[in-house]
C-alpha cells in the first residue's frame, strides 16, 4: 500500500513466565532443623493494550512486530518472594480491534479507555517451604513459574466516525470534507487522491456535531480487493450513516446513476449489514452541470430507493449547510457507533491438554505440553520429589491409560527424554 497509514498489523505479544520457586531451609547458628524456607517466585508481567488518542495510525506496529514482558524472579531463602515482572503496556488508537490471527475471531475492541490485558504473566512458582508435612519436614523440591501467556494478533483499525462518505474516486469527497470541517484532507484534479481516510469534525450548532470521515475512492472489484479493497472498506463498517456523493456534472462522460449503483453493489458485496445502512445522496458539481435531466433521472432513482437526495457543490459551498443538517437531524435517531462485542473463547491452559502416547521398539513414549509443565515441577534427583511425580501421573490417569494400551512390568516409559521402568 503506498501510502504511510497503517490500518491493518500483525504482531506477536508474550508475558513474563513466573519465577521459580526457591528450594532452601533455614540455617542458623544455634537453631537445629530449621525446616525448608525457600520463597516463591514472582509473577510474571503482563501485556495490556491502553487507548491513546493521540495516536490516528498502527505505523508504530510496521517495524516492531515482538513485544514481551518481563520476567518474574525466582523465589530466595529466607522465604523471600522474587520480584514481580514489570507488565508492559502497548498503546493502539482509539477504535482498533484485537482479532486472534488464527481464527480471525475478535479478542477485543479497543474503542472504549478501559485498559485491556491481552496477556497474563504466568503464576510464580511455589518455593519448598508450601510442602513440608508431619512425614516429609525436609522437601527437597519446589514448583517451576509457569510460563505467560502468548498470541500472534491482528490489529485492525476501524475508525470511529458517524458519518462515512462514499463515491467514486474524484466525485468530491475530500473536498466536501474540508468545507464541513477543519480536516484538511489533500486535493487534487485526479484519481485516486484520497490514500488513506481522513476524519473531521463537523459543528452543525451549539451541542450537536459529529464525526465524518472521507473514505477513499472505492471502485468496481473493491469487495473482491480490487484497487484498495478491503484496506478501506472496512473503515465504514463502524458508520451509522452513509452520504453517497454522485458527480452529476457531466464533466467526465460518466453517468450518475451507474455510479451510484455500482457503488452500492460493492457495498452489497463487501457487507449486506453495510449497505442496509440509511444513506444520503450528495449531487454534487451542480455549479458545472450540463445536462438537468441526468440529475433528475438520479433524484427519481434515489428516492425510488428512499434515499433522500441533497443538490451541492462542495467546490462552490452550495448546499453543504443544508447536507449536515439533513445528517445531523437522522443521526440523532440512529443507534450510536456499533461495538464490536469479543468472540474469542480462551483454549484450555495448557496443563490440561491431551497427552500422545506411542509404543516404539519395546518403549512407551509420553509426550505432551501438560507433562511437560509437570515435570519442570520435579527434582528428579530427589526421593520424595519423584514418589510426588509418581502419584500426580496416577491421579491424572496417565498409568491406567498405559495399562489399557497393554504396558508390562518392566518396560521401559520415556517422557520427555526422562527414563524409567514400569512398575505396576
Amino acid at each position: 500500500m503506498a501510502s504511510s497509514f497503517i490500518d491493518k498489523a500483525r504482531i506477536t505479544v508474550r508475558a513474563g513466565s513466573g519465577g521459580n520457586g526457591a528450594v532452601a531451609f533455614h540455617r542458623e547458628k544455634y537453631v537445629a532443623a530449621g525446616g525448608p524456607d525457600g520463597g516463591d517466585g514472582g509473577r510474571g508481567g503482563s501485556i495490556i493494550l491502553q487507548v491513546d488518542d493521540h495516536m490516528s495510525t498502527l505505523m508504530d506496529f510496521r517495524y516492531k512486530r515482538k513485544y514481551a514482558a518481563e520476567n518474574g524472579g525466582d523465589g530466595q531463602g529466607g522465604r523471600k518472594s522474587g520480584r514481580d515482572g514489570q507488565s508492559l503496556t502497548i498503546r493502539v488508537p482509539r477504535g482498533t480491534l484485537v482479532r486472534e490471527a488464527e481464527t480471525g475471531e475478535i479478542m477485543a475492541d479497543m474503542s472504549g479507555s478501559e485498559p485491556f490485558v491481552l496477556c497474563q504473566g504466568g503464576r510464580g512458582g511455589w518455593g519448598n517451604s508450601h510442602f513440608a508435612t508431619p512425614t516429609r519436614q525436609v522437601p527437597r523440591f519446589a514448583k517451576a513459574g509457569l510460563p505467560g501467556e502468548s498470541h500472534d494478533v491482528v490489529l485492525e483499525l476501524k475508525l470511529l466516525a458517524d458519518v462515512g462518505l462514499v463515491g467514486f474516486p474524484n466525485v468530491g469527497k475530500s473536498t466536501l470534507l474540508s468545507v464541513v470541517s477543519k480536516a484538511q484532507p489533500k486535493i487534487a484534479n485526479y484519481h485516486f487522491t484520497t490514500l488513506f481516510p481522513n476524519l473531521g469534525v463537523v459543528w452543525v450548532e451549539e451541542g450537536v456535531s459529529f464525526v465524518m470521515a472521507d473514505i477513499p475512492g472505492i471502485i468496481e472489484g473493491a469487495s473482491e480487493g480490487a484497487g484498495l479493497g478491503h484496506d478501506f472498506l472496512r473503515h465504514i463498517d463502524r458508520c451509522r450513516l452513509l452520504i453517497h456523493v454522485v458527480d452529476v456534472s457531466g464533466s467526465e462522460g460518466r453517468d450518475p446513476i451507474t455510479d451510484f449503483d455500482a457503488i452500492c453493489r460493492e457495498l452489497e458485496r463487501y457487507s449486506p449489514d453495510l449497505a442496509g445502512r440509511p444513506q444520503i445522496v450528495a449531487a454534487n458539481k451542480t455549479d458545472v452541470l450540463e445536462d438537468p435531466a441526468a440529475l433528475e433521472a438520479l433524484r427519481a432513482h434515489v428516492e425510488g430507493l428512499g434515499y433522500p437526495l441533497v443538490e451541492i457543490s462542495a467546490a462552490a459551498h452550495k448546499g453543504t449547510r443544508e447536507l449536515v443538517k439533513l445528517a445531523a437531524e437522522r443521526l440523532s435517531v440512529l443507534p450510536p457507533i456499533a461495538v464490536y462485542e469479543p468472540e474469542y473463547v480462551p483454549k484450555a491452559p495448557k496443563a490440561d491438554g491431551p497427552l500422545d502416547i506411542q509404543h516404539e521398539d519395546g518403549v512407551w513414549i509420553v509426550e505432551g505440553a501438560w507433562l511437560q509443565r509437570l515435570m519442570a515441577n520435579v527434582n528428579f534427583a530427589d526421593y520424595e520429589s519423584r514418589m510426588w511425580f509418581d502419584r500426580a501421573l496416577r491421579e491424572a490417569g496417565v498409568f491406567q491409560r498405559l495399562e489399557d494400551l497393554g504396558i508390562q512390568d518392566g518396560d521401559t516409559v520415556s517422557m520427555d527424554g526422562f527414563e524409567f521402568e514400569y512398575q505396576r
